[in-house]
């Protein structure tokens, strides 16, 4: 049974279908311009190819790249790549098993550079060779404060599994790990709200804020 009482309605997400004349742009979809777009995207890329967003957004990468441990199928990769769609990373690394749980993506991943790595040794291997760091986020012995490192403008942010965190290969192929201040009695938090504040962290130092 709905929960929606008398007249009351959920928002409609995005716009319906575009006014005629129609925009002629080859940037445009036309079956976006008859239907109407719903996807959760900005109102500059309404109406617009999924291609043509992408272009767009390839021009204006940030260097940030984010790397994710996938052994147990974790729901909250999903998320971790959703926030990295928002910071506009210029890659995400899928390391360990190919397929992952795309759920918390909400679709943002068609939007990104996804690559996958089998295993940590060929993902460190692929940093290596284009001298990208790998910095870790898990709280972690030896870890140092998130909150007083300054990050380098290009690295790679890997996170590991809910509950497990990363695992022992992947903590010896950082550079450094950080750890987020904690404050209450819980060991750890979730692994995406993690990465939101890792990378909100990074953006502090390295991006403009539009206004």
């Amino acid at each position: 049974m709905s929960d929606i009482g008398p007249g009351e309605f959920y928002p409609v997400v995005g716009v319906g279908p575009h006014s005629k004349p129609w925009p002629t742009e080859e940037h445009f979809d036309p079956q976006l311009l008859e239907s109407g777009d719903r996807r959760n995207v900005l109102d500059k890329y309404r109406y617009w190819k999924l291609s043509a967003i992408v272009a767009d957004l390839d021009l204006r990468r940030n260097p940030l790249e984010i790397a994710i441990e996938n052994w147990q199928h974790d729901l909250n990769i999903g998320s971790i790549v959703r926030t990295a769609n928002a910071f506009n990373v210029s890659l995400v690394h899928i390391v360990g098993k190919r397929d992952w749980n795309k759920r918390g993506a909400m679709v943002t991943d068609r939007y990104l550079n996804v690559v996958h790595h089998p295993t940590i040794s060929d993902f460190k291997k692929d940093c290596d060779s284009r001298n990208v760091p790998i910095i870790g986020i898990d709280n972690v012995e030896n870890s140092i404060s998130i909150e007083t490192y300054q990050f380098p403008n290009k690295a790679v942010m890997l996170f590991g599994q809910e509950g497990a965190g990363m695992s022992a290969e992947a903590i010896a192929a950082c550079s450094v790990i950080l750890a987020i201040a904690q404050h209450g009695s819980t060991r750890s938090m979730n692994a995406s709200a993690a990465g939101a504040i890792a990378m909100y962290a990074w953006g502090l130092q390295h991006l403009k804020v539009k206004r």
